[in-house]
């Protein structure tokens, strides 16, 4: 992998956010990129449950500043950067005082699903797109993790898909057990559709459960990784069926080769 570049996009990476199967490979696949001579950038979102101080994030001027629309709404695009202990890792944060403020991540303390969430994915796969445009760095891979993160392939393939910094960049997106309850807002479709983005290519999201967002995704990613062991007889047989190449799960304990074998001889080949 030596200077190839691999942007990782997740909802959740640790040290920042506790101990799951996503944010554990959002933290072990780019630190092996990274000692594999490769390039690597993270993105998360900046969950208000973060603690700034402690993990020593402070906000990039020159990055923030501009203004996303989001279903015909101006909101305010803040990146904040910090560097993970002894990694040698920045880590890009997609920040907005409405979405990411509140002390939790997708749900409040009676675990219920914010309302927004769909505003809060179509917000991050946006930021993340226009800010990698205004760091001029063009991905040779960009790895998607979790449901949060999962809007970014299909605005990549319509939205910006003749943006020339993305033009020879693989799409490979995890596919996880860890989704959610219901549904996101049913007012999501249309939304997406605000942006120009064409009926065919949100027909899933008429319905927008977790098994939808995630078929969405996989329809727009060039390769897949089975991120749990088990998925379900759904994401079994949809991803039985895929004409595109697909790695089975490996556990963090062995997954460095075949991650590095599935990006050079399938994902970049």
């Amino acid at each position: 992998m030596k200077d190839k570049r691999v942007l990782y996009v997740s909802s959740e990476v640790i040290p920042y956010l506790p101990e799951t199967e996503i944010s554990s490979m959002s933290f072990e696949a780019p630190r092996m990129v990274n000692s594999s001579g490769g390039q690597i950038r993270i993105f998360m979102p900046r969950y208000g449950n973060i603690n700034e101080r402690r993990h020593q994030l402070h906000e990039v001027i020159r990055l923030s500043g501009m203004n996303l629309v989001i279903n015909d709404l101006d909101m305010p695009l803040i990146i904040k950067v910090a560097s993970i202990p002894k990694e040698r890792m920045q880590v890009y944060f997609i920040d907005n005082e409405d979405y990411f403020k509140r002390k939790a991540t997708y749900a409040d303390e009676d675990g219920n699903y914010f309302e927004d969430n769909d505003e809060r994915a179509i917000f991050f796969a946006k930021g993340v797109i226009e800010t990698v445009k205004k760091l001029n760095w063009s991905p040779d891979i960009i790895h998607v993790h979790g449901w949060l993160a999962s809007f970014l392939p299909l605005y990549l393939k319509t939205y910006y898909n003749n943006e020339p910094l993305f033009e020879n960049s693989k799409i490979v997106t995890s596919v996880y057990n860890h989704g959610f309850e219901d549904t996101l807002n049913t007012k999501l479709v249309d939304k997406i559709r605000f942006d120009g983005i064409e009926e065919d290519k949100v027909s899933h999201l008429e319905t927008p459960n977790y098994f939808n967002v995630m078929k969405t995704a996989i329809d727009n990613s060039d390769a897949i990784i089975v991120g749990s062991d088990e998925l379900g007889a759904d994401f079994d047989t949809y991803l039985k069926n895929l004409e595109k190449p697909v790695l089975k799960f490996h556990n963090k304990e062995e997954f460095a080769e075949a991650y590095l074998d599935f990006y050079q001889s399938k994902v970049l080949d």
